[in-house]
């Protein structure tokens, strides 16, 4: 048995880049920064920042170009993949991205009279078709499914 899952809550380094391929089909590329702290051996607090790259598909990527900005906060769910690909000089080179398979914004939305804190949830389903949600921002368990193995 093997699993490949990947779940971030970052920052977009840039607005999505959108194109379309093959047959009108969107493909989505942008960043996401990921920051944890920590406190160095002097008693320091530092923090790291590291920085993914995430590939959507399909309707995911539509709703990236329409919705998310520089700065949007967001979760992406996926797997990684690993593609090399050769410079104009021959030197091959790897690059690992996210391939998204469902994402959540999560930039306050606001709505009537009050600001809510309110999540959009956009996933691929097996054929490919975009699935969208809209629900308060969950207390408690955050909302995920908790389908790990251990």
């Amino acid at each position: 048995m093997s699993l490949n899952k990947v779940m971030l809550i970052g920052r977009l380094g840039k607005d999505p880049e959108v194109r379309y391929i093959n047959d009108n089909v969107a493909v989505a590329n942008f960043s996401i920064a990921t920051s944890e702290s920590y406190k160095d051996s002097n008693g320091n607090r530092t923090e790291k920042t590291e920085w993914h790259n995430i590939v959507l598909w399909r309707g995911l990527a539509d709703v990236a170009g329409k919705y998310l900005k520089k700065g949007s906060q967001v979760y992406i769910e996926g797997k990684i993949q690993t593609r090399s690909y050769e410079t104009q000089s021959g030197e091959k080179r790897y690059t690992t991205d996210i391939v998204g398979s469902e994402m959540r914004m999560l930039d306050a939305k606001s709505q009537g009279n009050d600001n809510q804190n309110q999540s959009s949830t956009y996933q691929t389903s097996s054929s490919q078709n975009m699935q969208s949600s809209n629900a308060s921002q969950p207390s408690g368990n955050s909302g995920f499914d908790d389908d790990l193995p251990f």
